[in-house]
């Protein structure tokens, strides 16, 4: 049996951090350094580390910094029917959309997917679109993270529209993007579970690929020829053709094939749907 005296001796792992973090960091780099130093002491796992460092550098960031650019926004315009958008709207696969009247600086307000489901239960005369429609926040390029992650909460909303400092749209934002940079890439239920294969093609004969797929196993599926002379990934072999690491909705096409990120972050490439390019749109 355990000396009771033994037991209660022994400091509990937060015990053993608390006592760890009273001395007082001058600074937040010191306080970085300390954090760093309780998991090399094992007082705290790679996860827990990861998820104090997000939420200090969220405090630092800026809505510029992780919003989806202009360019890359998943838009619905309101001329369209839903015959036409829906089709779309499922590729996509997000839950929220910006309706627009013609450009992209003209919102009309969000559209919920799942609001889109009335259209299939009362029949297409009883649909309107804009009376589905939610009011659209908007929040400047400038906003704190930390600041606009507490209105996010405050007032149950999970996206907001980004104006630059002309009153322009420059982006869209969410709380899975602010989330994201505390906790790391989070899956949804359309992302891909860890237990699926690296490479899948589906019904429109494209490939969806796993950013850690090996670039020889590409090469085998695709019957293409993509040198892993420098990379041996394919998230490493598509962001030195972009230059950079891209965002979700990029698009690059090389060696015959068109590259389009599904899913990615600020640090890597998650995964990428290939289509194989018409012989003249590759020789163009």
């Amino acid at each position: 049996m355990d000396d009771p005296a033994q037991a209660t001796s022994k400091p509990s792992w937060l015990e053993r951090l608390t006592h760890f973090l009273l001395r007082e960091p001058e600074d937040r780099g010191e306080l970085v350094e300390i954090l760093h130093s309780a998991f090399e002491r094992h007082l705290l796992d790679a996860d827990a580390l990861g998820m104090i460092e997000g939420v200090l550098n969220v405090g630092d960031m800026q809505v510029r910094d992780v919003m989806v650019p202009r360019s890359q926004m998943d838009v619905i315009d309101i001329s369209q029917s839903p015959e036409q958008f829906i089709p779309f709207v499922m590729q996509t696969a997000h839950s929220r959309f910006p309706v627009i009247d013609g450009n992209k600086d003209d919102v009309l307000g969000v559209l919920l997917a799942k609001d889109l489901l009335r259209y299939y239960a009362e029949g297409a005369d009883n649909f309107s679109v804009r009376d589905m429609l939610r009011p659209a926040v908007y929040i400047p390029e400038s906003k704190r993270l930390n600041v606009l992650l507490k209105d996010f909460r405050n007032n149950r909303n999970h996206m907001a529209i980004v104006v630059d400092e002309y009153g322009g749209v420059a982006g869209l934002i969410t709380i899975e993007d602010v989330m994201e940079q505390i906790v790391g890439d989070i899956e949804d239920e359309y992302d891909y579970d860890e237990t699926e294969d690296n490479i899948v093609i589906d019904r429109r004969g494209h490939w969806r690929v796993k950013g850690l797929t090996e670039i020889a196993d590409l090469n085998e599926a695709l019957k293409s020829a993509f040198s892993d002379d420098e990379f041996d990934t394919v998230a490493g072999l598509i962001t030195r053709q972009f230059g950079h690491v891209p965002k979700r909705g990029e698009k690059i096409a090389f060696d015959g094939f068109q590259f389009q990120i599904v899913r990615a972050d600020s640090r890597r490439v998650h995964s990428v749907l290939i289509e194989k390019l018409p012989d003249d749109e590759d020789a163009a």
